[in-house]
């Protein structure tokens, strides 16, 4: 009887263990409605985002723009919804960009391990020698400012730190004893990586790129504010900032501050979302 007692006492406190906080779920709502405005963007925004009117230039919050107008009288809940799709898909193309450069050498390193393990540990010290934004200059003089400009250079600052990650996550699993067990069964190196080894990388690689989800989201935004990506008329939040900027000299911080809230809100969310998805799928494993 007493062994049942216990199990039913516990039962509760295991199902408040199961469910999630508050915060969780507020943060998945907040992603949820950003990756909504994203793609339903053109359905859901009142205005245009780039529908200029100067008659309405730097109105504040109102029937007619719920969130004000900027400096060329564009609705700035318009610009903010629009501006969901190319902030949010920025930071997903610089971390599948370093994702796949991250990876490969990560998993390369483990694998191989010797000088060829010494050899890329080198190489990604080298690269973390070097700030993100001089990765930015460097490919800007070959091919000039814009998105792509911006993804790339912060992919390669960004990879480093997918590949030490990858290749410490990697060493533990190929300690295990299936490796050996699918060599001594003649499995061959690629098969093996490909089939067994990466498949069980991936939930601990995948909590820990969500967590990396909103740094990246935050560091193109400072890039675009730089004016090293996205260029007018675009509605990237990081480029409303600084195209708002005019505004809080004249004391309309709208057009800068909504945006900023705006990243700020969703790199928390992301943030909490991915520590959250981290833990759990590090348990899992």
């Amino acid at each position: 009887m007493d062994g049942i007692s216990a199990r039913t006492a516990a039962a509760p406190l295991a199902g408040r263990r199961r469910r999630s906080p508050w915060t969780f779920r507020v943060c998945i709502a907040i992603l949820g409605v950003a990756v909504a405005a994203a793609v339903f963007a053109p359905l859901v925004a009142p205005y245009e985002p780039d529908a200029t009117d100067f008659s309405a230039i730097w109105l504040p919050p109102g029937p007619g723009h719920w969130l004000g107008t900027d400096q060329l009288g564009r609705d700035i809940l318009s610009r903010v919804i629009h501006g969901a799709r190319p902030s949010l898909l920025g930071a997903i193309a610089l971390l599948a960009f370093a994702t796949v450069l991250g990876v490969l050498i990560g998993v390369v390193a483990a694998w191989r391990r010797g000088w060829v393990d010494t050899v890329l540990a080198r190489i990604t010290d080298v690269m973390f020698a070097f700030p993100g934004l001089l990765f930015v200059v460097l490919v800007i003089a070959v091919f000039d400012r814009g998105p792509a400009t911006a993804v790339i250079g912060m992919g390669l600052a960004f990879a480093p730190l997918i590949a030490k990650f990858t290749r410490a996550i990697a060493l533990e699993e190929l300690a295990r004893p299936y490796v050996d067990a699918y060599r001594l069964q003649g499995v061959g190196g690629v098969q093996l990586i490909a089939r067994y080894l990466l498949p069980n990388l991936m939930p601990t690689l995948v909590g820990y790129l969500v967590v990396l989800f909103g740094e990246g989201l935050m560091s193109l935004a400072s890039l675009n504010f730089l004016g090293f990506g996205a260029q007018p008329p675009s509605s990237e939040w990081g480029l409303m900032v600084q195209e708002g900027r005019a505004g809080v000299i004249q004391g309309v911080l709208g057009p800068a501050l909504i945006p900023g809230l705006t990243i700020a809100v969703v790199v928390v969310a992301t943030n909490v979302v991915g520590v959250r998805l981290s833990d759990k799928l590090a348990v899992r494993t």
